[in-house]
């Protein structure tokens, strides 16, 4: 970095050439060397201006060339023009002015008024290669005065897009908006004193993302498992019109008006039955292993709150959706719940909690569950259904905590299995049900839930139970959920309000039945007329919007259960009967053991597992993701990453390199766009991409394919490795920034020297190897102290950045 002081309004920037001389004044002591030591330390006489080496800076300020430079009065001579100069290198201060080699992608240089530019070779497909200079083009603003001239600076890096190298771009913007650099004197020490120019914003690069992640699903097909081979529907649904103005209101104006309790006591009052939909969730976990996606929930959201007011609640989150939202469709499901809450102000929103495993498969700490359960209703959740598959009450009594201290509706749900009719079934008997409830009364459950995960209530079960329950518990609203898997559905439910139940659980016609809960659109027509009228209308219309709605996908995926689904399909892959499985499970590998095959010598865990678990340090995973992932990390980031700590890292890896997804349509999120098919994406709104794609190039020597598309009328172009191609290539392995041990290229390049010897053992910082690049010579150092256990580099062996220099294990 250097400044030009002819006047306080003149200044240069650079990063690699230092263009520096001096006011009036100033000692001897402030002279600086600069381009390497070409002729900037040569102790000029003090006072003497030096120009600029660079040519166009040379004509930029020929004007002083007739003049006497230092006299006073040309001090403050508008000859001078206030010329900034800014070179876009290929450097980024976050890497620690790490250089890359690469092809340019995309070159769009800021033009206009007071703006010149000097350019090298920067065009969409230039190669910038590690061994020369990696200055892309110079910059010069001039203005009346600094504050002009820095603002057309600005404004013209801001309007730089150069992508597929990194450039210092973002701090050239930082020193134009530093307050110093605009009203003061800035000398050598510029840069060290203003630490925060290094504090940059990132650049989002969200179209380019975008087309990389169509170009990989045009050349390697979807990146989400589909277990069938149909293609997702072409046919773009209509979406029904809604009213202008703000919806009726509902449910959720009586809970924010009269918190749970009061919430409780008008569901318990209200004539009717009322009904939960489970088409956001439920319904499609069942039917379509939970692959619907939010682009698809937000175009239905708004006609839901605007037509379905008198809706129990909606349920949209929790449960598997936590997971497969990061997993497989690779969006946020914080999101997901923050934009629904936008678009469905009016009805309750209802989760499904497992208890004390929150919504993972394991167990947590309890503070990580009494947290999330904090940042679900910040953002919008209101009702908590507690749930353990087993029944197990300290699971459920810590989730019922967590839901009622963050202020959500807690609703205990009993999971229902055997027969309460049969006299026979005595193990689950309608005593064990109402002791289970007694339990949960007393732990201050606000609704209690039936939920009948496997589908086996009955019409006269359904009255048996219901009918003990409400003459139990006359004050309490009773929910009942459950499946159709039987195509009982209907009638159980309609038995259960019969009974007393207040609510039961329904999906949208086309989404219902089978392994999805009962049809809406029955239940709605079995009650009309009579005291447990739902109120809800015009649902033959709905249905034949809907219908087209929902199944946006179009695929249909058996239900399976992740512990009994994934042992069925073991036995049947292998042929085995139960004995047989059970003699051959070990060499077998099956997807889970029994659990005396898993413990073997060890020790059982009694009581509550995540009762004896430290609480988790939330500070200590916030910096850490905050290491990993830059600043922009949100108290949702932190608890999805406490929640699934392998899949939140895999989701921001994807996201990082294919940017925002979920704003695709979903047939071009699973199958990509066809050749010449044109397309709109709004990335944010007021910010709409408009793409067409047109080719796919041939495989390269490196195994990758150029794709090309049309966005916004430009051309541009992507690389996108062939994954069956690249399994028949070899190439030199990556370093894992999660593996401390693994030590990577800082920078394309040669090189010199290594260092060290496999089983020598290193201390921190201590040098391993020496590459060359860009006319430097790199020290690569040691990250951590250990022994060098694998070294994958010789001398002269050429490296992209990232490139896997040597293996360490870390010092016990």
């Amino acid at each position: 970095m250097t400044v030009h002081h002819n006047i306080p309004a003149s200044l240069l920037i650079g990063l690699s050439h230092f263009i520096f001389s001096v006011e009036w004044g100033f000692p001897e002591e402030h002279f600086v060397r600069g381009n390497h030591g070409e002729g900037l330390n040569k102790g000029y006489p003090r006072g003497w201006g030096l120009l600029s080496i660079f040519h166009n800076m040379t004509s930029s300020f020929s004007p002083l060339l007739s003049s006497p430079l230092l006299s006073s009065p040309l001090l403050s001579s508008p000859l001078l023009s206030s010329p900034l100069l800014s070179s876009p290198l290929l450097s980024s201060p976050l890497l620690s002015s790490r250089l890359v080699s690469s092809p340019l992608q995309v070159f769009r240089s800021g033009e206009g008024m007071g703006i010149r530019l000097d350019s090298a070779s920067a065009f969409p497909g230039a190669v910038i290669s590690p061994h020369y200079d990696s200055l892309l083009v110079k910059v010069i603003a001039s203005g009346k005065d600094m504050s002009t001239a820095a603002a057309k600076m600005h404004r013209a890096l801001s309007e730089f897009r150069v992508r597929g190298v990194k450039t210092n771009i973002p701090f050239l913007q930082n020193v134009l908006s530093n307050h110093q650099f605009l009203h003061s004197t800035v000398d050598t020490q510029f840069i060290d004193e203003n630490q925060n120019l290094f504090v940059m914003k990132p650049v989002q690069n969200r179209a380019q993302k975008l087309l990389h992640y169509l170009g990989h699903v045009m050349v390697n097909g979807p990146t989400t498992p589909i277990p069938v081979k149909a293609k997702p529907s072409s046919i773009d649904p209509v979406i029904p019109t809604v009213p202008m103005g703000d919806p009726s209101l509902g449910f959720r104006d009586v809970l924010l008006r009269e918190g749970p309790e009061g919430f409780a006591k008008a569901v318990r009052a209200h004539p009717g039955l009322l009904l939960m939909d489970t088409t956001f969730r439920d319904a499609h976990q069942s039917l379509l292993a939970t692959r619907v996606r939010t682009h698809d929930l937000k175009k239905i959201a708004p006609y839901v709150s605007h037509n379905f007011n008198n809706l129990f609640s909606l349920e949209n989150w929790g449960g598997a959706t936590f997971d497969v939202a990061m997993r497989f469709l690779y969006e946020c499901p914080w999101k997901r719940l923050q934009e629904l809450r936008t678009l469905v102000p009016n009805v309750p929103f209802q989760m499904l909690l497992r208890g004390a495993n929150a919504v993972g498969y394991t167990n947590y700490p309890d503070n990580a569950v009494f947290k999330f359960c904090e940042v679900a209703k910040e953002n919008g959740m209101d009702i908590f259904r507690v749930f353990d598959s087993l029944n197990y009450l300290p699971n459920m009594i810590l989730g019922m905590e967590a839901a009622g201290r963050a202020g959500g509706v807690v609703e205990a749900a009993i999971s229902y299995t055997g027969d309460v009719s049969d006299p026979m079934r005595q193990k689950y008997s309608l005593a064990y049900y109402v002791k289970l409830t007694e339990e949960l009364m007393k732990a201050g459950t606000h609704v209690l839930c039936i939920k009948d995960m496997a589908g086996l209530l009955k019409p006269e079960s359904s009255r048996i139970l219901i009918s003990a329950l409400r003459d139990r518990y006359p004050d309490v609203p009773i929910h009942v959920h459950t499946h159709d898997t039987a195509g009982a559905g209907v009638a159980a439910m309609l038995a259960c309000a019969e009974a007393g139940a207040d609510v039961v659980d329904v999906a949208v016609d086309s989404m219902a039945g089978m392994t999805s809960q009962p049809s809406m659109g029955a239940m709605v027509a079995c009650t009309k007329g009579t005291k447990l009228d739902t109120g809800i209308v015009g649902l033959g219309r709905l249905n034949t919007e809907r219908d087209k709605l929902w199944v946006l996908i179009g695929i249909l995926i058996p239900i399976y259960s992740k512990i009994v689904g994934d042992l069925a399909q073991f036995m049947v892959q292998n042929n085995l009967t139960r004995e047989e499985c059970l003699r051959w499970l070990s060499p077998l590998s099956p997807p889970h053991s029994p659990p005396s095959q898993v413990l073997k010598s060890l020790p059982r865990i009694e009581g509550r597992p995540g009762a004896t678990l430290p609480p988790l340090d939330f500070d200590a995973l916030e910096a850490g993701l905050r290491l990993l992932h830059g600043d922009d990390i949100t108290e949702e980031d932190v608890m999805s990453a406490a929640m699934y700590p392998k899949v939140f890292q895999e989701y921001k890896e994807f996201t990082g390199s294919f940017g925002p997804v979920d704003c695709l349509s979903t047939r071009l999120f699973l199958d990509g766009p066809k050749i010449a098919e044109e397309f709109q994406v709004e990335i944010e709104r007021g910010k709409t991409l408009h793409i067409k794609a047109l080719a796919v190039g041939d495989l390269n020597k490196t195994g990758q394919r150029g794709v090309f598309f049309e966005l916004n009328g430009q051309l541009r172009s992507v690389l996108v490795k062939d994954n069956v191609a690249m399994k028949e290539m070899k190439f030199h392995p990556k370093a894992l920034k999660s593996v401390r041990g693994q030590v990577g290229a800082p920078m394309p390049g040669k090189v010199i020297e290594v260092k060290v010897e496999p089983g020598q053992k290193v201390e921190k910082g201590q040098p391993l190897c020496v590459l060359s690049a860009m006319k430097m010579e790199t020290v690569v150092n040691s990250p951590l102290t250990g022994v060098v256990t694998v070294i994958h580099v010789n001398t002269d062996n050429s490296l992209e950045g990232d490139d896997l220099i040597l293996e360490i294990t870390a010092e016990e």
